[in-house]
């Protein structure tokens, strides 16, 4: 049966020897590292018990309609339930299997609170608590060493495809991404995040310095697509820099980040630095209004973002949705290898990407390949068996059918591939379920003023637009991308300097590849991931990205003296 804990078995089970246990992994996981046999014997270890792992509360292959799992909340330092619970059922098969302790509008006081308790200097900055930033370097350490062994990665992995379905290998790569993320903010990098600077004043004894300084109480909102990669980067991002934050994933995938935070708290986290709330997004409104967090980063649909953004007053930061294009340049090559990445950027994960590619633009030289059979020969590949194709977590089947019939409606357009509900399956209705999808819809038919709207309409599942250009129309394919309101990632596919450039120069997106081998999707830890044009954007993973989000300039500027000699009361200006 699967193991929940409650708060006293979490503060007994869990915390009390944490610190044994952690050693025990990290030396048999350092010892194991350097052995062929590394899976295997970490394997042979952790199978004595499926909650052998020190901070795990649940089975992720456990988790049924019959052994159903429970979420709780985390507030002021302790693990709570509630008299609400909520009811996640399994994606893939309609079952009950997991109880959110959702707070409702009356119980958000102890979170305000909590919100209330952090100054708006916040918990550390350079001048309080620098220890702090230690602290957190050797918590990255220890949770990235974690997140290394098989087991654990294993266990987040298939916490991961149980409630929001994709590949295993798309599940362990937000797993990965992750663990790489905490290794580089190890050791000293985390305090070199609030690294400062000084200029010489204007006479002895008078310096100006600029400092990093965190905002105190704040709010981060992320949403099902990627249950771990992004609260976790986020949140790991506002504690470096000093922030007290309060944490909502959506309750679809939330038991994901109840089992990190558990994990981060085994590693040496405070308990007391961080909340963890389920709610519905009304509730969660109302903790925003009266907690008044400094700063809120949303990640997630444009509609709440521009609510948020009012109802805030501007007080956020947003990495909202990602209606994100490609563009094919003149030059063909590698036809097998474009393919795969066009099938890659549409529809891994099912297209639930806000970085998935949704419009794409290709020069006329393309349209002569055989580019497109094998668009649809490899969106033929996905099956629901591996999780390559599965279910629309926000949209339903009828409504991606009706999107694509108006589309059609459109002279000229025309259906690819997919366009059919998956077969033999039992998904439940409230989600959707595809094949992949693409639709024609000719460029002069996708700009007018009629149609642009719907054609760029973003559909968070495997749903793409193909249209194709001459070289004479790339002025009208600048001018699409200059009319669309989302400016997340994009991709210029060519090795032609001059044709990058011209793309380059006339649009905006915020994280753009370009070259042979771009893609629209892909957010690892080494490279900057958000939109630009917004001066709300947010990024996501680097330290330019944390610093932006989680910390503002302060300047302190230090005027000692000396007063000169003989100086005199100058006249009244």
């Amino acid at each position: 049966m699967v193991k929940i804990v409650t708060e006293a078995h979490a503060s007994e089970g869990c915390r009390n020897g944490s610190n044994i246990m952690f050693k025990l992994l990290l030396s048999r996981a350092t010892r194991v590292s350097s052995s062929n046999n590394h899976n295997a014997i970490a394997s042979l270890y952790f199978s004595r018990c499926v909650h052998s792992l020190p901070f795990a509360t649940v089975g992720a292959e456990e988790i049924s309609g019959s052994r159903p799992a429970e979420v709780l909340n985390l507030v002021q330092g302790k693990w709570v339930g509630s008299s609400n619970w909520s009811t996640i059922v399994d994606p893939l098969n309609g079952e009950s299997f997991i109880k959110v302790a959702e707070v409702d509008e009356t119980g958000v006081q102890p979170f305000v609170e909590s919100l209330s308790s952090c100054p708006k200097h916040g918990v550390h900055n350079p001048f309080k608590a620098p220890e702090r930033y230690l602290m957190f370097g050797e918590i990255s350490t220890k949770a990235a060493h974690m997140l290394s062994l098989p087991k654990v990665s294993d266990f987040f992995t298939r916490l991961i495809q149980r409630v929001s379905p994709k590949s295993y290998q798309q599940a362990y790569a937000e797993v990965y991404v992750t663990q790489k993320f905490l290794e580089n903010f190890c050791g000293d990098q985390v305090r070199f995040l609030a690294r400062s600077f000084a200029v010489p004043g204007n006479h002895l004894g008078q310096q100006s310095h600029g400092f990093r300084w965190p905002y105190g109480p704040v709010a981060i909102i992320t949403p099902f697509n990627f249950p771990l990669e992004i609260p976790v980067l986020q949140l790991m991002g506002a504690l470096y820099m000093g922030n007290k934050p309060v944490i909502k994933v959506d309750s679809k995938v939330s038991i994901v980040m109840e089992q990190m935070l558990r994990l981060l708290h085994t590693c040496g986290l405070p308990v007391e630095d961080v909340d963890f709330i389920n709610s519905d997004g009304k509730t969660m409104n109302k903790l925003l209004l009266e907690g008044n967090p400094r700063m809120t980063l949303f990640t997630g649909s444009s509609r709440i973002a521009e609510k948020l953004a009012v109802d805030l007053k501007g007080r956020i930061k947003l990495e909202d949705a990602g209606f994100d294009w490609k563009i094919l340049g003149p030059d063909v090559h590698q036809e097998d290898y474009v393919a795969w990445v066009c099938d890659q950027d549409a529809y891994a994960c099912s297209g639930q990407k806000c970085s998935a590619q949704s419009l794409l633009f290709m020069h006329e030289n393309w349209s002569k390949t055989s580019l497109m059979s094998k668009l649809k020969d490899l969106a033929g590949r996905r099956k629901l068996a591996d999780l390559t194709i599965g279910p629309v977590l926000t949209f339903t089947t009828d409504s991606m059918l009706e999107h694509l019939n108006k589309l059609l409606e459109i002279p000229g357009s025309k259906l690819l591939f997919g366009g059919q509900p998956l077969e033999d399956h039992s998904i439940p209705q409230i989600y959707g379920a595809i094949k992949p999808t693409a639709v024609y819809v000719p460029l002069e038919e996708v700009m007018k003023d009629k149609n642009f709207e719907l054609v760029t309409r973003e559909i968070f599942g495997p749903f793409q637009i193909i249209t194709d250009y001459k070289s004479n129309q790339l002025s009208v394919v600048l001018d699409a991308v200059e009319r669309m309101h989302a400016h997340l990632t994009a991709a210029v596919v060519s090795n032609d300097p001059l044709f990058l450039q011209e793309v380059i120069g006339k649009s905006v997106n915020g994280t753009t590849y370009a070259g042979l081998r771009a893609r629209t999707t892909g957010a690892p830890q080494n490279h900057w991931f958000g939109p630009a044009g917004d001066p709300r954007g947010a990024g996501i993973g680097t330290p330019e990205a944390i610093k932006l989000v989680w910390s503002c300039h302060r300047e302190i500027i230090y005027d000692f003296g000396p007063v000169p000699k003989n100086w005199e009361v100058p006249p009244s200006t």
